[in-house]
């Protein structure tokens, strides 16, 4: 058995969060002992595994502030990041053998005062997440970039969660050359998508033919405006008739600490007003999961916007459903998304997402046909087992290396 405690900023619903929620849950399965460190946990705002105690998980440095007069995100995550390392090692009593840190590197030389291994999961390099708009923005960037690579080469491990993040992750660190992190893919647990679904009640109208469906957090980076805009051209394209029956259903992760959720929230519905697609629109802020179960067993097809996504759990939840996908060609689904077989990989342009959205208004059988293929896809590339046969042997390797 190996003692694993996990540090995470910020253990909110996302999908950095549900990957370490089940990299815990892999680790647990095995016999090893886990402990969850973070310095925010909100029950009304998490997943289930961390609030029902299947998962033990601790919340500290939380009075510490998120930002400075609404800037310095970035700086302030740091030192939430830091003080719950600096607790975990000084103050926590835990014993431990193996760190699993992730997102924020900036832990790790506190975490290295102990001789505990650190394993770090890079999602995807920090400083590539932010735009440098400004002559001060990259003064104040350059020792935050400068820490997160120096930091990131001194964990004993390293992981990624996809080829392109690897490739991502050579070009972003020049000084880590000599580094080369291995892939493990995020994982989906079956068991959470198996079983009855609900009904849906009022979560969604009910008077259309054809639903397609958005899901990812209200952040402009995910480029959800893409999924309206293909949504205005399909209504160019077909009868008033046809598209009375067709429905788009935006489903966000949404939190109301994060100034950018309820802007960007609110840009797509003066968006969808200014298309005149309010009839055709459902917006969801944030949702349980029985109710994304509900909402992929009503879609047709998942839309998936962002471009150059690291990885993107949310396609591979909707072809375990049986529900083909519509994403963008650049990153992390050009590695789970087989084009033409299990969805489509568009340019990011409404015009090209309409086109195909098109196809499942008019072809009856496109939604079966490509979400069976799309099922087994995942069976065979990304199933929980996997992951954890995986994960696990790396944690043992690592304690006996």
């Amino acid at each position: 058995m190996v003692k694993v405690v996990f540090v995470h900023p910020d253990l909110g619903i996302g999908g950095a969060e549900r990957l370490i929620v089940d990299a815990a849950l892999a680790l647990k399965s095995q016999g090893h002992d886990i402990e969850m460190l973070t310095a925010h946990h909100d029950p009304s705002h998490c997943f289930e595994e961390t609030r029902d105690g299947t998962l033990s998980v601790s919340a500290v440095g939380d009075w510490l502030p998120r930002s400075v007069f609404g800037y310095c995100y970035a700086l302030c995550a740091y030192i939430r990041m830091m003080y719950v390392a600096f607790y975990l090692v000084c103050f926590s009593g835990l014993a431990y053998d193996v760190v699993i840190c992730d997102q924020i590197s900036a832990c790790i030389p506190i975490l290295k005062v102990k001789k505990a291994k650190i394993l770090f999961y890079c999602h995807f390099p920090d400083q590539l997440l932010t735009k440098r708009v400004s002559f001060m923005k990259k003064m104040y960037r350059a020792p935050i970039d400068w820490l997160e690579e120096k930091t990131t080469g001194m964990a004993d491990c390293i992981l990624v969660n996809s080829n392109f993040t690897a490739q991502t992750f050579r070009m972003t660190f020049k000084s880590l050359s000599g580094i080369t992190p291995d892939v493990l893919y995020p994982s989906l647990n079956f068991s959470a998508f198996d079983g009855p679904i609900e009904e849906a009640g009022d979560l969604i109208p009910s008077n259309f033919t054809t639903m397609f469906l958005s899901i990812n957090r209200y952040e402009r980076k995910k480029n959800l405006a893409l999924a309206i805009e293909a949504m205005g051209k399909l209504k160019d394209t077909l009868s008033e008739e046809s598209f009375k029956k067709v429905h788009l259903v935006m489903a966000g992760g949404y939190d109301e600490r994060v100034t950018e959720n309820k802007e960007h929230y609110l840009e797509l519905r003066e968006l969808a007003q200014k298309l005149n697609l309010n009839d055709n629109i459902t917006f969801l802020r944030s949702f349980s999961d029985s109710e994304k179960r509900i909402l992929l067993d009503k879609c047709d097809c998942l839309l998936y916007t962002p471009s150059n996504e690291h990885f993107g759990i949310v396609p591979i939840e909707a072809m375990y459903m049986k529900r083909p996908v519509i994403a963008v060609n650049s990153g992390g689904p050009l590695e789970t998304i087989a084009d033409m077989e299990t969805g489509y990989l568009c340019d990011p342009e409404p015009e090209a997402f309409a086109v195909k959205m098109e196809k499942f208004v008019k072809e009856e059988d496109l939604t079966k046909q490509l979400g069976e293929q799309g099922h087994e896809r995942v069976l065979s590339k990304f199933s929980f087992q996997a992951f954890t046969n995986q994960l696990d042997s790396i944690v043992t390797n690592l304690c006996d290396g």
